[in-house]
């Protein structure tokens, strides 16, 4: 058996241990046997509220969102030609949070405060590429500068928002900001999202793997680098866009996942991009189930517990790095 096939079928594995994990714990344990039950259907109302309606959907959101922020960053990496690209490099989780934090601010309902965070996060995105390439000659330094500094910019006007506003919405806009998966409910569009994105990938991968040796290269070629790089552009928006609407503001799943799967599995995007989907998916479960059952009944915001399990396990993987090269 090849060594590629030995390890999707561990992180498949690897995937259903953490989905399962997920289904059990909790401030409530339930057994296997349980949750065999549940799963037919065949046990009391609340069993079957607590596994079918709460604990599921949350487990494939988080499943879905790590799994979008991983491979957007296999992207972003492959865009800017830069190992510390990530998703919410582009200010997009600034503009989301500028935007939702406006929303609660105001009193609006769940569904507005989504659609305000969608909306910041696209414009912000956006925003970012129009400035960049307003010279009409954008490249991936250009584009990096542009997006930390109006990332800069968003924080500050976050920051501001939370300095007024009133004591008991201050709470409830920390945990959104620090990632918060209490309310989502609907994972079925992320799901197709990532399968869609994935399969979009991987049947371009061939053209990732030319373009992340160099746009020149690319360009002699054959590629319409510029073309393909605003495709690349789109898709991590909107794949940042829908995630941070979802759960809130979650880093360093999308910086950490892509180094490891790489050093893993080598350079072929073939190959990083299903693992990456799998192995952002997994340790996005595998952290908000700690988040939930650290402390249960209280819930950490599992952004923090991501950039906590992140941090180390970046500094050991750029230490790893360095002592190949």
């Amino acid at each position: 058996m090849k060594r590629t096939h030995l390890i999707f079928i561990g992180l498949i594995a690897i995937s259903c241990t953490a989905i399962l994990i997920g289904l059990v714990s909790g401030s409530a344990d339930i057994s296997l046997k349980g949750l065999l039950t549940s799963l037919s259907q065949d046990n009391s109302p609340i069993m079957n509220t607590l596994v079918m309606d709460l604990r599921l959907p949350r487990v494939l959101s988080a499943f879905a969102v790590g799994g979008l922020l991983s491979v957007s960053g296999v992207l972003m990496q492959v865009l800017l030609r830069n190992p510390l690209a990530e998703p919410y490099i582009l200010g997009s989780s600034g503009g989301a949070a500028v935007a939702a934090l406006l929303g609660m601010s105001y009193g609006l309902s769940a569904f507005w405060i989504d659609a305000a965070a969608f909306s910041g996060a696209l414009c912000a995105t956006f925003l970012v590429f129009g400035i960049a390439s307003s010279s009409g000659n954008w490249g991936p330094s250009r584009l990096i500068l542009t997006g930390v500094v109006l990332a800069s910019g968003f924080s500050a006007i976050t920051t501001m928002i939370l300095a007024l506003s009133s004591e008991q919405s201050v709470r409830g806009m920390l945990f959104w900001m620090m990632g918060d998966l209490s309310f989502a409910y609907s994972p079925q569009y992320l799901l197709w999202l990532l399968i869609v994105i994935s399969l979009i990938g991987i049947s371009a991968a061939r053209y990732l793997d030319i373009l992340s040796r160099g746009e020149l290269q690319a360009s002699i070629l054959g590629i319409r680098v510029h073309v393909f790089r605003l495709a690349i552009f789109s898709i991590t928006a909107l794949a940042t866009a829908l995630s941070v609407t979802a759960v809130g503001v979650i880093g360093f799943v999308g910086l950490v996942v892509p180094h490891t799967v790489r050093l893993i599995t080598g350079n072929k995007h073939r190959i990083v991009i299903p693992a990456s989907a799998l192995l952002g998916g997994s340790l996005l479960v595998i952290s908000d189930t700690l988040a939930r059952t650290i402390l249960a009944p209280r819930q950490l915001p599992v952004g923090a517990l991501t950039a906590i399990i992140g941090v180390p396990l970046f500094l050991f993987l750029m230490k790893k790095s360095l002592s190949k090269s």
